[in-house]
C-alpha cells in the first residue's frame, strides 16, 4: 500500500465481538454513539459535528465492544464503514444521555 492511501474496510473485514460487560465508552465514543439515537435505524455518523471524519479507531473500537455493528458498504466511498447502533449501544448511549440531561437542582429534565 502506497503512502497516503487508506485501507478499504469492507464488512467481511470487521468482526463484531460479543458485548463486554462493564466496559464504558470514552467521551468521543459516547458522542459518536449518541448521534445514532436520532437517526433512522440508529445509523451512526461518518462525520463529527465539526465536519471531520469519525476516526476509524473510534468506529472499530465501538464495533469490538459490541456497541455498533457494520450496516452496509458505502459504494461511493468503499473505505468508509457505515455502521448502526446495536441494542447494547443504544441502551448505553440512551442511558448516558438521559443521565447527563437531567438537572437534579431544577427538578426538570433539561431536554424539555
Amino acid at each position: 500500500m502506497g503512502a497516503g492511501k487508506e485501507k478499504i474496510i469492507t464488512l467481511k473485514d470487521v468482526k463484531p465481538a460479543t458485548a463486554r460487560g462493564g466496559a464504558r465508552p470514552s467521551k468521543v465514543q459516547l458522542a459518536y454513539l449518541q448521534r445514532g439515537l436520532r437517526q433512522p435505524g440508529g445509523k451512526l455518523p461518518l462525520f463529527d459535528r465539526e465536519g471531520q471524519r469519525i476516526s476509524d479507531r473510534t468506529v472499530r473500537s465501538c464495533i469490538e465492544q459490541g456497541w455498533a455493528e457494520p450496516w452496509f458498504n458505502n459504494v461511493m466511498k468503499p473505505d468508509w464503514l457505515v455502521c448502526k447502533l446495536t441494542d447494547r449501544g443504544r441502551e448505553l448511549a440512551d442511558d448516558t444521555e438521559t443521565q447527563s440531561s437531567f438537572n437534579p437542582n431544577s427538578g426538570q429534565d433539561a431536554r424539555v
